[in-house]
């Protein structure tokens, strides 16, 4: 009986000290447009920033006008990057048009900008230690944006 308690709590020690080894991001995200919907946002380690479809975490947020916050939590200590966009029409996907523009405001960490395709690592990489970590992304395209209407059932 007494090596099982002491077993639970080194066990529940070890749980404590691995929170404690973990940080948090408070993400705020400035120039969110009126139009309201979801702030979709993916967070990658260097190894999966390519990988769309591989984040680390995502969160989906109700988008606030003018400004939306949210967290990241238990995130090892190391170098990530965020990518995220505002889901005006809630359709889960992050419209654009026959070019491949931009149809919805987006954002990347470090406020990095796009050119002819999205800003590599390195450019939105932040670091991550043990607390919490405040970063700021300012949503691009939100003035005068064209977002295509949810196609309606039926």
């Amino acid at each position: 009986m007494a090596i099982r308690y002491i077993l639970a709590v080194m066990l529940a020690g070890s749980a404590v000290m691995a929170g404690c080894r973990a940080g948090e991001i408070l993400v705020h995200v400035d120039h969110v447009s009126p139009k309201g919907g979801i702030v979709s946002a993916a967070l990658f380690d260097r190894a999966d920033y390519h990988h769309n479809n591989h984040p680390l975490a995502s969160r989906n947020v109700p988008a606030r006008f003018p400004s939306t916050t949210f967290t990241f939590r238990h995130v090892r200590p190391g170098f990530y990057a965020i990518k995220m966009f505002q889901d005006i029409n809630r359709n889960g996907k992050f419209d654009t048009d026959v070019l491949g523009l931009p149809l919805e405001p987006y954002g990347f960490s470090n406020n990095a900008t796009p050119f002819l395709s999205e800003p590599g690592f390195n450019a939105t990489r932040f670091r991550v230690g043990r607390g919490q970590t405040v970063i700021t992304i300012r949503l691009s395209g939100t003035d005068g944006i064209r977002v295509p209407q949810r196609k309606r059932a039926g």
